[in-house]
């Protein structure tokens, strides 16, 4: 018999949040939010599009991290045998966990907007200043969009390499290893522009749709995020299950 996809989808999304890591870092993640900011109002006054994309500063550190530890807590928890012998066809249950930590993103992005809109009103009440509502739904939609991309980033390295220490460094120094292919003259200038997933992102990060460059961001998706998944899938395929 087979097993329906959606409830597939939801044995994954409970699995993303009843470990103990998951519940730690989730609320590590709120509670991070909300004071930075509450403090980011205070200190900057009340912007609402600046105050969103304060929550950014966290969630661009911990959502991916969210996402390797969706693909890479099967292995290490030793339950990817219960899992793949419920349902031997993989590559469903790959699909079914990249999408939990994508709707993550998503509601992780409306929680920021949600927190920032008192968070202005209140800022502009105590200062006695003009508030400032600009956060755009094309802005928003495009900082949203960059959440759910750097957590496929997380959920394809995982899904690589299956190993969450592993994972989670290659993220965190993806970024420093393109700023210094960057200063390597035009040639490493134009690799870093064309294959580095912040800088590919930075004019949908903020909302600047028309400074998008669809090619150079379809190149850097496809190389951190696309093969990643291809071949982490083929890996979790054919990996021999213990």
């Amino acid at each position: 018999m087979t097993i329906p996809f959606h409830r597939l989808l939801t044995v994954e999304t409970r699995k993303l949040f009843d470990t103990r890591s998951s519940v730690i870092l989730t609320a590590v993640l709120l509670c991070l939010t909300v004071a930075a900011i509450a403090g980011r109002g205070l200190y900057a006054g009340p912007d609402l599009q600046r105050l969103v994309w304060t929550a950014g500063l966290g969630y661009a550190l911990l959502l991916p991290v969210l996402g390797i530890l969706t693909v890479t807590n099967e292995w290490s928890h030793r339950t990817a045998l219960t899992t793949f012998a419920l349902e031997p066809r993989r590559w469903r249950v790959m699909a079914a966990k990249a999408v939990p930590p994508v709707l993550a993103a998503v509601v992780a992005s409306l929680f920021a907007l949600l927190v920032a809109l008192p968070a202005t009103a209140l800022v502009s009440a105590v200062q006695d200043v003009p508030a400032h509502w600009n956060a755009t739904l094309a802005t928003m939609t495009g900082w949203t969009a960059t959440n759910a991309l750097f957590v496929m980033m997380g959920v394809a390295l995982g899904t690589l390499l299956l190993n969450a220490p592993a994972a989670i460094v290659v993220y965190l120094a993806s970024t420093g290893v393109w700023n210094a292919v960057a200063m390597l003259g035009s040639t490493g200038q134009t690799l870093a522009e064309w294959l580095d997933l912040n800088r590919t992102t930075a004019p949908l990060a903020t909302g600047d749709w028309a400074d998008v460059a669809p090619a150079r961001l379809a190149a850097s998706v496809a190389l951190w995020i696309v093969i990643p998944l291809l071949l982490g899938t083929a890996r979790v395929s054919r990996k021999e299950v213990k």
